[in-house]
């Protein structure tokens, strides 16, 4: 169960969700994964069930810079990067309490 980090495309046939979903989420990282089908709705309802913070479905580029990056699990913690997260990371939050 170690992290696959360069160049390498596991690629597995399936007829069950419920295992392939099962087999996906038996690692300790979750950084990115790739999903392929004819079935977009399929494609979609296991990306919101894989623990990945970022996932590809039916495209080998998943990077964007509006996109946040990240990863669940032993892979990361949090968010940076994209429009809405990468701004966040420049500002300082600053707390004022008022009683009027």
């Amino acid at each position: 169960h170690e992290e696959i980090f360069g160049p390498v495309a596991p690629i597995s046939r399936f007829e069950d969700e419920a295992e392939v979903i099962a087999r996906a989420n038996d690692t300790e990282y979750g950084l990115a994964a790739y999903i392929y089908t004819r079935d977009l709705a399929k494609g979609m309802r296991m990306a919101s069930k894989i623990e990945s913070g970022m996932i590809a479905l039916n495209r080998g580029l998943m990077s964007d810079p509006a996109a946040p990056f990240g990863g669940v699990k032993q892979s990361g913690l949090g968010r940076e990067g994209g429009q809405k997260h990468g701004i966040a990371e420049f500002m300082e939050a600053k707390y004022i309490a008022v009683t009027i």
